[in-house]
């Protein structure tokens, strides 16, 4: 019986403590920081830094991908650079 007490209480204890320790550790925080606050400065600033990459490189592959067709439909070939070799 006490043995099922001890597992039992290490089970109502561990899974809170693990999912806390998780979630901090999953969203790079220290691990007794509280998970339910607001993140940092630095953590929106890099969010949004993130963000603005991603987004910018879509343009730009977009962007990329309208002048190929464009170049297609008016004859040209597109032509790459040799210093610029594709992947």
């Amino acid at each position: 019986m006490k043995r099922i007490k001890g597992i039992i209480f290490g089970i109502i204890i561990g899974i809170p403590l693990g999912l806390w320790f998780g979630f901090n550790m999953g969203q790079d925080r220290p691990l007794l920081s509280n998970p339910f606050g607001e993140p940092a400065f630095q953590e929106k600033m890099k969010q949004t830094g993130d963000t603005l990459i991603e987004k910018g490189g879509e343009v730009l592959e977009k962007s990329g991908q309208a002048l190929q067709k464009k170049a297609q439909d008016d004859g040209e070939t597109p032509s790459v650079p040799d210093q610029f070799p594709q992947q």
